[in-house]
């Protein structure tokens, strides 16, 4: 035991739930784990039955030694349910048979206060006083705002330090009631598995026995934590708790919510960009069978039935009038037309060191190359979804959304109602990705409750709608002008990237008055403060605004950003006749972590080794989510395409909660990252999306799955994402191996876009 926390007492820091007051000039926000003495009291929030006592707002304990926990982020695939009640039980030295979970409501106690902080313009690793006052600054209003959402690999970051100290309070009031009840001090009793023991009399007690007289005390000032060291449940591989309802059938997702008297809609959007209704005749469909109203909704037209089929035959049997805008004449081609005229203007400079313009100008040799990527779907397993009921002045709704706390505001806003009568239930999301963040089908599923008062609507996209009116991945453009030092190793380093404001038009659709206007890191994640040494760079971004929706997509700018600059790094490589391995090392001299994953992944994959016959590798390391990522990927041309057989992915993720978890989210980000490069793109013609469906949208497939092996680095280092950092670097590692094995450099995807029809097998 040797670090401690002392937690932010309520009572010494005015706490007031869902507000703050004014104290000694600041504005203070609370404990982020209440005891049972609070008026806000975990009662409240958990809701224990009979049998059950509230420790604090995120466990209760029952008689028969049953540990439930809280978990205040959405489960989307990523193993959440099961990593966050693991940091609480390992400091609550629970017996883990014995934990159970439940969704914590909407609440400002179960703040993520990481995830907006990530999104000031300041690199990663920047401990100025300005980049440690702006992170403050985001923390603060990420709990006066109270942001409960789960994105941008920040469960287990933002869960670690609250959980833990949830955990260790939960424990000490369970020591002191044990003490009590023995007679003894606190400091003779020891905890394992859900029990306190007295060494000196041998004498137990279990956790289920001492809960009552527990929640009648209060924690310390100062939480002891655990040691690393001393950890027994963090590190080590936990069967998941979500999947045995997932693999009987009894997990609920949102498309499996079923209510009494429930009613089914579904909806049509604009066919092009930016088009509205301009009327509709609900008499056109009113008689058809199982119809009960036709409205408009947010976006497009809606039909409520008494089944999702018999809405959908009348949704697609109307006539809707659509007031078209400029957008319906745009296609790719003028979206790259125009990125291209906008590389002439200076963009905002995230990074800027030394004076790489200058150095370039008096460069002899520069190196210059651009890139693009393109528009992509989320195309998430289940297509978006969620139901509303609105009963007087109550508003209650089922949906899978990684931001409760956002669709309850946005909720209540639709349905002019308060905050405190609009009731979010999170449901298991069938695929999140970013889009599941957004507030169309939630605000939707609240105008259709509105008109139909007193039933349950279920709003369903049919796929091909999901498809169509995504908020996609920001196609992008980006170029590079490098000068080489005598070595052949980057001295001046400028990049300029050219794209729309992913942060700017989310904020937009949030809130009405916002602006795409201002700075946004996520436009040059991955660009910006590289790994790599260089004595001059310039990273910069240009704004180029696009009709198109765009939204946070798995890894964000960091998905296309990672292609083009491991890209460029391998340019480099070749241009100085060095193995594009070696190279990166010798870039990473001075960064241990990085190499160390550098080193994993080329030794795993034998990068020295001889290849079969028509065979390459090629290799990309990537820092992203506080994790350090690096794949070797083995390529081939099979039946004119590329083929990958085979990736090795390292990771640094710091402390590792759950391994088993950890290797299957890198093999997630790999696939999806994967199927983006061979295949991902959405294309508009005239306004409107050509894709509609997985037919035209492809993914990986059983038959084009690569075989996949993760290498964990054991570290120390506080934990970082996982959901996330394997997505980027998968791309450049094919592309660069892709390169060896034909010499057909490639600097925009998807793969499938270029001819390899003339080599392979």
């Amino acid at each position: 035991m040797a670090k401690s926390r002392r937690p932010r007492s309520r009572t010494r820091r005015n706490f007031l739930i869902g507000g703050a007051v004014v104290a000694t000039g600041a504005l203070v926000v609370g404990w982020r784990f209440l005891t049972p003495g609070d008026p806000a009291s975990p009662q409240a929030l958990l809701k224990p039955s009979d049998d059950e006592r509230a420790l604090n707002a995120w466990v209760k304990i029952a008689t028969d030694g049953t540990v439930t926990i809280a978990v205040p982020r959405s489960e989307m695939g990523q193993g959440v349910h099961t990593a966050l009640p693991m940091i609480l039980a390992e400091e609550l030295d629970a017996d883990w048979s014995k934990v159970r979970i439940i969704d914590a409501g909407v609440d400002p106690v179960y703040v993520n206060d990481v995830m907006m902080p990530e999104g000031f313009p300041f690199g990663p690793h920047d401990e100025s006083f300005l980049a440690r006052q702006a992170r403050a600054t985001g923390r603060y209003l990420s709990e006066l705002i109270g942001v409960q959402a789960t994105g941008g690999s920040t469960s287990v970051r933002a869960a670690w330090g609250p959980m833990r100290e949830a955990g260790a309070a939960a424990k000490a009031m369970l020591l002191a009631a044990a003490a009590e009840k023995f007679g003894v001090s606190e400091g003779e009793l020891v905890t394992e598995d859900g029990i306190v023991r007295h060494p000196a009399s041998d004498r137990t007690v279990s956790y289920g026995e001492l809960a009552a007289r527990a929640a009648t005390k209060s924690p310390p000032d100062t939480l002891p934590l655990k040691q690393p060291s001393d950890f027994r449940i963090i590190g080590t591989p936990r069967a998941r708790l979500d999947i045995p309802a997932k693999v009987d059938g009894t997990a609920i997702f949102g498309a499996d919510v079923r209510l009494p008297d429930m009613l089914y809609a579904t909806v049509r959007h604009a066919p092009v960009v930016g088009a509205t209704v301009r009327q509709f005749d609900p008499a056109e469909v009113a008689r058809m069978p199982g119809v009960k109203k036709v409205v408009a909704v947010p976006g497009g037209v809606a039909v409520v039935a008494d089944s999702y089929w018999r809405a959908k035959q009348a949704i697609d049997a109307m006539t809707i009038d659509w007031d078209m805008t400029e957008a319906a004449q745009v296609s790719d081609a003028d979206i790259f037309a125009g990125f291209q005229e906008a590389l002439a203007e200076d963009g905002f400079a995230y990074q800027d060191d030394g004076d790489a313009v200058e150095a370039l100008n008096g460069a002899s040799k520069v190196i210059e190359a651009t890139y693009r990527a393109p528009f992509l779907a989320h195309a998430t397993m289940e297509p978006m979804n969620a139901t509303a009921h609105l009963e007087g002045d109550r508003l209650t709704v089922w949906a899978p959304t990684q931001a409760p706390s956002v669709m309850r505001w946005i909720a209540a806003g639709e349905a002019d109602l308060s905050e405190g009568d609009v009731t979010i239930n999170v449901t298991y999301l069938g695929g999140g990705f970013g889009r599941r963040g957004e507030p169309d089908f939630v605000r939707q599923a609240v105008a259709l409750a509105k008109a139909v008062p007193g039933r349950p609507v279920k709003l369903m996209w049919s796929r091909e709608e999901d498809m169509r009116n995504d908020t996609y991945r920001p196609a992008g453009l980006s170029h590079f002008r490098v000068s080489l030092d005598p070595d052949g190793y980057p001295a001046a380093w400028h990049n300029k990237v050219v794209g729309p404001s992913v942060s700017g038009q989310a904020t937009m659709r949030y809130i009405p008055f916002g602006s795409d206007s201002g700075p946004d890191r996520t436009t040059v994640d991955g660009a910006a403060w590289l790994p790599y040494t260089a004595s001059d760079v310039r990273v910069e971004h240009v704004l180029s605004r696009v009709p198109m929706r765009v939204g946070f997509w798995r890894s964000v700018g960091h998905s296309h950003n990672a292609f083009f600059t491991e890209g460029m790094i391998d340019e480099l490589a070749e241009a100085a006749g060095k193995d594009p391995y070696r190279y990166r090392r010798h870039l990473l001299r001075d960064r241990p972590r990085h190499l160390k994953v550098l080193d994993a992944a080329a030794q795993k994959a034998g990068w020295d080794r001889p290849l079969a016959e028509g065979r390459a590798l090629g290799i990309a390391l990537h820092e992203s989510f506080g994790a350090i990522v690096a794949q070797v990927v083995e390529v081939g041309i099979t039946d004119g395409e590329p083929r990958v057989h085979r990736v090795v992915c390292a990771v640094d993720c710091g402390i590792v909660i759950n391994p088993d978890t950890l290797v299957a989210q890198m093999e997630s980000g790999i696939v999806y990252g994967l199927s983006a490069a061979l295949w991902g793109e959405v294309n508009f013609d005239g306004g409107a999306v050509q894709q509609s469906n997985f037919t035209d949208y492809d993914v990986i497939r059983m038959d084009t799955m690569p075989t996949i092996e993760t290498v964990i680095i054991p570290s120390a280092e506080a934990p970082g994402g996982a959901g996330e950092p394997g997505t980027p670097p998968i791309a450049p590692a094919v592309t660069n191996a892709l390169f060896r094995l034909t010499g057909k450099r490639v600097r925009e995807l998807p793969l499938s876009k270029q001819d390899w029809s003339s080599t392979g097998t």
